[in-house]
């Protein structure tokens, strides 16, 4: 068993390769990531658990530290990424949620952006958790929200958040809204709603897009 676990990541990392280098890949929304950095401050990229495969492939050697949850999925996640160049900060709202807070905030304090599935590690499924909202809040730095889609994937359908898993040979489309700001007196609730409405939108987009499997 060990040894299969071993083999997960370098097999991950392999089989994404593959979907990229098989798929025509769409960029939308490219000039809200300019702005955002045209304005000198890191920022937080927001995406729906459900679709994290494939940006371990569109933003391999990304300066970003992702959450990632201290599971034993989290452990073959975070050796598929340090494949793919992405650092992995790992914790979750259940496990490890305070320090993985601090090291995400000293990330963006040192001028690296950090990426969270505000939906992770267990759901419930495009629900924005207080732990996003806050990381935003406290640092000052503007939220990314993000999407992708691909016209061919796998879908879990017995998993919380029916995981989706691209296929080769696919039309993709990544997809990123305008940078999305929680000031000190906002109120987190609100905030959260409004940005579960962002994440939601631009999903069905980028599924439309893409042509393939649509957001219910």
């Amino acid at each position: 068993r060990l040894v299969l676990r071993a083999l997960v990541p370098p097999l991950a990392y392999s089989y994404i390769s593959l979907v990229g280098a098989t798929s025509r890949i769409r960029w939308e929304g490219m000039e809200h990531v300019a702005a955002v950095e045209a304005g000198g401050k890191p920022y937080i990229y927001a995406f729906w658990h459900q679709r994290q495969v494939l940006f371990t492939y569109t933003h391999r050697g990304k300066d970003a530290g992702v959450l990632v949850s201290r599971s034993k999925d989290g452990d073959l996640i975070a050796e598929t990424m340090r494949l793919s160049r992405i650092p992995a900060i790992r914790g979750s709202s259940s496990r490890g949620a305070a320090q993985a807070s601090r090291e995400l905030l000293e990330a963006l304090a040192r001028g690296r952006c950090a990426g969270i599935t505000p939906d992770g590690p267990k759901g419930p499924a495009r629900k924005v958790k207080a732990g996003a909202i806050y990381l935003a809040q406290k640092s000052g730095c503007p939220i990314l929200p993000i999407a992708n889609a691909s016209s061919r994937v796998l879908v879990f359908e017995r998993s919380w958040d029916r995981f989706m898993v691209p296929l080769p040979f696919g039309r993709v489309c990544v997809h990123h809204a305008p940078p999305f700001f929680v000031l000190p007196g906002d109120d987190p609730k609100a905030k959260a709603a409004e940005r579960e409405g962002i994440l939601d939108r631009i999903t069905r987009e980028a599924d439309l897009m893409a042509g393939g499997q649509r957001t219910p």
